[in-house]
């Protein structure tokens, strides 16, 4: 590389006092050492600042705000930011340590391209447990193709994967502030249909801390299942509006599927408006993802009645 440009590293942090220790210190130790670490403290009512604030490093700077979510946070940190790439990045994870450096290089000044990278997950807080999970998405694609690919293979979309030019975000917009669960669902295919390319980064590894309860991603009340919607909707309109073609039409009726499984029965009104998508979009055969006993229930008695058994079996349980 002839030149090495700033990369700013976006964090919002709520309640993260178990986990940001391990997450600054994967950043600051980074083989690439020319980058800026903005942390929102999204209102935290554990020690998240006290811990944050004990870091002596010039690269890292820090700004509270009352709790207004995680989209807001990370807002204000790219506001703060000066970098020429930035990365939105979870108080919880961890990169490898020649992640950055891979993906600048895989940039190599570009400023029409995004970089993504490979993940794997690890539980309990140990990362010994952690294995990759390749998917076939992890090569360079045109980035509609990368979408297509993703969600007929359920890949992750995570925000830590990517590298980003300050350029393409001044394009695509910031995070939908209405949003909380899947928000990067709608962020990220803004993000894409307005790239090049996705160069894929091998060598940059995230690890995706899983199992952590009370966590976003986890949440299953009314509020996220209602972004969990609306974030696929508006990501499924900048599909559609980029290509309507029957390839897409297929993939989004398959996405707006996997979610009327979820939803049911507990959330009837998305349930009902995720079936009106997909008969509009041509219908899905997408099968009710099952596995264990729920499989042979699914067998024996459909997918319905299958879970609603579930779901009064795990309330009897907890």
């Amino acid at each position: 590389m002839h030149k090495q440009p700033l990369v700013s590293i976006c964090i919002p942090a709520y309640n993260a006092a178990q986990f940001i220790d391990d997450c600054i210190n994967s950043l600051i130790n980074q083989s690439y050492q020319n980058i800026e670490i903005i942390i929102v403290n999204d209102g935290s009512t554990d020690n998240t600042l006290a811990i944050i604030e004990s870091y002596n490093d010039y690269r890292i700077k820090i700004v509270s705000q009352e709790n207004k979510g995680q989209c807001s946070a990370a807002n204000l940190a790219f506001e703060l930011s000066n970098g020429e790439y930035i990365k939105f990045f979870d108080a919880d994870d961890i990169l490898s340590q020649e992640f950055i450096k891979s993906q600048v290089e895989r940039l190599n000044g570009r400023s029409d391209a995004v970089a993504s990278a490979a993940w794997g997950r690890f539980y309990q807080n140990d990362i010994h447990t952690f294995r990759l999970n390749p998917e076939i998405v992890w090569k360079d694609m045109v980035p509609l193709e990368w979408l297509i690919g993703s969600l007929n293979g359920a890949s992750m979309m995570q925000c830590g994967l990517w590298l980003i030019p300050r350029s393409i975000l001044k394009k695509s917009g910031l995070w939908n502030e209405k949003l909380s669960l899947i928000n990067d669902f709608d962020f990220f295919i803004r993000v894409l249909l307005v790239s090049k390319e996705v160069l894929f980064s091998q060598n940059a590894i995230l690890y995706y801390r899983s199992g952590i309860q009370n966590s976003l991603s986890g949440s299953k009340s009314t509020k996220a299942y209602l972004s969990a919607y609306l974030s696929t909707e508006l990501g499924i309109k900048a599909i559609l509006k980029y290509e309507n073609s029957i390839r897409t039409r297929k993939v989004c009726a398959n996405t707006f599927k996997l979610w009327s499984y979820d939803f049911y029965p507990l959330h009837m009104e998305l349930y009902h408006k995720s079936n009106n998508w997909i008969k509009n979009l041509g219908g899905s055969d997408l099968r009710f993802p099952a596995g264990g006993k729920t499989r042979v229930l699914n067998f024996l008695l459909g997918w319905k009645l299958a879970k609603r058994l579930k779901l009064y079996f795990s309330r009897r349980v907890y």
